[in-house]
């Protein structure tokens, strides 16, 4: 399955590890997907007590 994300090493500590596993599988996401909205809501709170996120367009 092709996909446009791109992918990374992330270490956590083993006690949030595990918390986002739980939180994941009561939200019945995968523990990426979990972690992938945990970041995309940070950038939107950011966002709208900062301003947009410009970034730089590829050329």
């Amino acid at each position: 399955m092709a996909t446009d994300k791109r992918q990374f090493t992330l270490r956590l500590n083993e006690d949030n590890f595990e918390k986002i596993r739980v939180i994941a599988e009561r939200s019945k996401r995968s523990i990426a997907m979990q972690i992938e909205y945990v970041i995309e809501e940070f950038i939107r709170r950011y966002e709208e007590e900062h301003g947009e996120i410009q970034l730089q367009s590829e050329e």
